[in-house]
């Protein structure tokens, strides 16, 4: 598994850093298997330069034998500054698992305190991390790399793209939910349902829990079950 995380990539009024994932992951699905885009929700805090809600993304990527770590940091560059914002400060982690725990620890603390630049410029230089800044003050460092550390965690975030599920709309039957790549529905009970139907609101956005994605849903006033975003 390779994770590319990204961060601070857009100004107020731009396209946002889920949309440049997205569209940097269908660039790259030629060479390939995209399984799928992560939000990540990081400290919402007056004292954070955030364009819109302070989230960073990862793409994952399956990659079988060798893959040029740095090639692939190379492209992602150069696509991330052929769509760059004059007053955005991008930042980029390009990492392949096993994700040390010291990186997950990273992101788990940015969602929660204030961390800073050369806190993630050290920890990516000790583990040996691809970890770039692409303009501006480069604080998108901070949120890229701890992007790959809560995407290799495997509980946290939800999907913004796996599989299919972008093209689902309307009332949708469990079983066409599974099968467009979601893995699971459960239940905020934590009950698996395998029947039944999802009015799936315009989008769906699984939870990333247990390394899948899994659709959360609750009981609505009518016969539908109704998804449940989960950070």
């Amino acid at each position: 598994m390779i994770f590319i995380g990204m961060d601070d990539t857009d100004v107020k009024g731009s396209r946002g850093t889920g949309r440049l994932a997205r569209n940097i992951a269908a660039a790259l699905s030629d060479r390939y298997d995209v399984l799928g885009i992560t939000r990540h929700q990081l400290l919402f805090d007056p004292r954070v330069p955030y364009t819109s809600k302070n989230s960073s993304a990862a793409i994952h990527l399956n990659a079988d034998g060798e893959v040029d770590l740095n090639g692939l940091a190379d492209e992602v560059q150069a696509l991330m500054l052929a769509d760059w914002y004059d007053g955005s400060d991008p930042g980029l982690c390009v990492a392949r698992t096993a994700i040390p725990s010291t990186v997950s620890e990273f992101g788990r603390r940015a969602k929660t305190s204030l961390v800073c630049q050369d806190d993630a410029l050290t920890l990516a230089a000790r583990e040996g991390y691809l970890l770039r800044g692409l303009g501006g003050t480069c604080d998108g460092v901070i949120g890229a790399l701890a992007a790959v550390g809560l995407a290799a965690s495997g509980e946290d975030g939800r999907f913004v793209l796996v599989g299919s599920s972008r093209e689902l709309a309307g009332v949708q039957p469990v079983q066409s939910i599974l099968s467009c790549g979601i893995t699971e529905v459960r239940t905020v009970d934590g009950i698996r349902l395998e029947e039944g139907s999802v009015d799936t609101g315009g989008k769906l956005r699984p939870a990333h829990r247990d390394g899948r994605a899994v659709l959360f849903v609750k009981e609505s006033d009518g016969p539908y079950w109704q998804p449940v975003k989960l950070d």
